[in-house]
């Protein structure tokens, strides 16, 4: 599930998904911490929260996705929320809380059900996203209308603001994560494996550069000329040059009487083999053993 629209080919700074896990994170605690406190204290945090969701935004801005000035937008419509409510904070009911907050749900879920209908076809995880769309919009409606009035009901829309953001940021980066390109240590090979590489890769240049010799060439044919000459549709490539080679290589050794246990083959160990000696009047006895005069 990549945020507002962006597919995993679309996405420059793998490294936000840390940003976005962090982000994740803090919204669990903010959806732990409104449920405990009182009514009264909804006004002083209702504007923080929907900054901090406009912060968001701004980080998902910076990612490079391609719907980048979707989140710009966001960002600058939900920091005016933010700030409206923060300069409302004065008032002693809660019906601008509660119309405010539905705003920003409603906004927020629309988007998200949008970008998930247009990114089915390159995000597994865009059923996910429109589920989560489907219930801040539905969430956002009910906290604009007048049964989220009281105190106890707004704090439970936060609440679930929190929860829902939380999911969808975790599991974007994760899905972030993902996709992202291996590490560049990743790539790197051994040196044993990285010189065989490097020597097939010089080998094949050389085939391929060579003059080819399959044929004869008739006293008239110039021996350099601008037209390469291509191999034929039955010539040996360089691939099976090496295994033949390898193959006559391995006959060879095997007619000179050097040869090894093949792969998977069962090697039997000898079976007169004498004890180890675990003392040193055992050792003395195998050094006097072997039919030397005492």
């Amino acid at each position: 599930m990549l945020w507002s629209g962006s597919s995993p080919s679309t996405v420059k700074h793998g490294s936000m998904w840390g940003f976005l896990m962090f982000t994740g994170a803090a919204w669990l605690v903010i959806s732990w911490s409104v449920l405990r406190l009182e009514p009264m204290d909804i006004a002083m945090v209702a504007g923080p929260i929907v900054l901090f969701g406009a912060a968001g935004e701004m980080l998902r801005a910076f990612a490079g996705t391609r719907t980048w000035w979707l989140n710009a937008c966001l960002l600058v419509l939900f920091g005016a929320t933010g700030g409206l409510l923060m300069w409302d904070g004065q008032d002693s009911t809660y019906t601008t809380p509660a119309a405010l907050i539905g705003w920003y749900l409603m906004v927020r879920g629309a988007v998200d059900v949008a970008v998930g209908i247009l990114t089915r076809g390159a995000d597994r995880t865009w059923s996910l996203l429109v589920t989560i769309g489907v219930i801040e919009t539905g969430l956002g409606f009910f906290s604009s209308s007048p049964f989220a009035r009281t105190g106890s009901m707004v704090i439970v829309i936060l609440g679930a603001l929190g929860t829902l953001r939380a999911v969808a940021d975790l599991v974007t980066a994760l899905r972030l994560r993902e996709v992202a390109g291996p590490r560049r240590d990743v790539l790197e090979l051994p040196p044993e494996r990285a010189a065989g590489v490097s020597g097939y890769a010089a080998g094949l240049t050389d085939y391929e550069g060579a003059p080819s010799r399959s044929r004869a060439r008739h006293r008239a044919r110039p021996t350099t000329g601008s037209v390469p000459t291509t191999a034929a549709p039955g010539a040996e490539t360089f691939h099976d040059r090496v295994v033949r080679t390898t193959a006559d290589l391995d006959a060879m050794l095997a007619q000179a009487g050097i040869t090894g246990p093949r792969a998977g083959a069962v090697v039997e160990s000898p079976r007169d083999i004498p004890a180890v000696p675990d003392t040193p009047e055992g050792v003395e006895g195998e050094v006097e053993r072997p039919g030397r005069p005492g």
